[in-house]
């Protein structure tokens, strides 16, 4: 249950470091602000509390996708009668690390990526921003092609042998675990097309993917937790739960066709 209590950077702190966060960690953080409570400075404290916890010597990563820049032929919610579709096209802004909204991802990442010192991967769709010593490492070559497999932020946070924070969110909001999709090579293989700013101007670029699908994830994550402990407590107001990346991705792996 909720109470009035005021969260400060300093107890945010104090809640990271009890949860077993520590300095020079490479951590990959999925966030909920209104889960946290009332925040004193909002996700700008729930930041500087992680970075102060790392220190530059660690990592940390968002997700910072975009997807809404896709084609208007694919959407459904609603669903866009054709003559409308070359319009859209037209009109819709490209894909600029620098100036592109996150969508649907929350205000911390949000605020994340515009943050002196963070920078964001070029991918149109399934961007990633870091902050600290492994932030190139970890983004510099994000592939345009299966943006979340092998050649994306993920896969250089497994070889990290970094860590997932789950704060105020659930295993379907786990990213990484969209790596085992790719892993065990079952998946249907698809084309999109996107927007993007190259060389100051706007193209759509063709890319492959394969469908992704988390409705699976939560049941594997409850699944992982009887079988694994994983470091649990609570974050402000908020359920969070702090993973080993590689651990849950390898046990993905091995139980994904099961409950997919």
């Amino acid at each position: 249950m909720k109470n009035n209590t005021i969260q400060t950077k300093s107890t945010l702190i104090n809640d990271l470091k009890k949860i077993g966060i520590t300095s020079k960690m490479t951590l990959i953080v999925h966030s909920s602000l209104s889960s946290m409570g009332q925040v004193s400075g909002g996700a700008l404290s729930v930041i500087q509390a992680l970075q102060e916890v790392l220190t530059k010597e660690g990592t940390l990563v968002m997700p910072t996708h975009s997807s809404h820049l896709s084609d208007p032929k694919e959407w459904y919610n609603p669903k866009i009668k054709k003559h409308m579709w070359n319009k859209i096209r037209k009109e819709m802004p490209g894909y600029d690390k620098n100036t592109t909204p996150t969508y649907q991802m929350g205000i911390i990442p949000e605020v994340f990526r515009t943050l002196p010192d963070v920078k964001r991967s070029n991918h149109p769709v399934y961007s990633f921003s870091a902050w600290g010593k492994e932030k190139n490492n970890i983004l510099e070559k994000h592939s345009l092609n299966n943006g979340l497999g092998e050649c994306s932020p993920l896969a250089r946070i497994y070889d990290l042998d970094g860590y997932i924070l789950l704060l105020g969110t659930n295993y379907d909001s786990n990213t990484s675990m969209h790596l085992s999709e790719h892993r065990i090579g079952v998946f249907p293989k698809i084309k999109r097309k996107s927007p993007m700013i190259i060389n100051e101007k706007k193209e759509w670029v063709t890319y492959h993917e394969i469908e992704y699908d988390e409705a699976s994830f939560i049941k594997i994550g409850e699944l992982y937790e009887n079988k694994n402990s994983i470091q649990s407590g609570i974050i402000g107001q908020a359920q969070a739960k702090l993973i080993s990346q590689k651990s849950i991705i390898d046990f993905t792996n091995q139980n994904l066709l099961s409950y997919g």
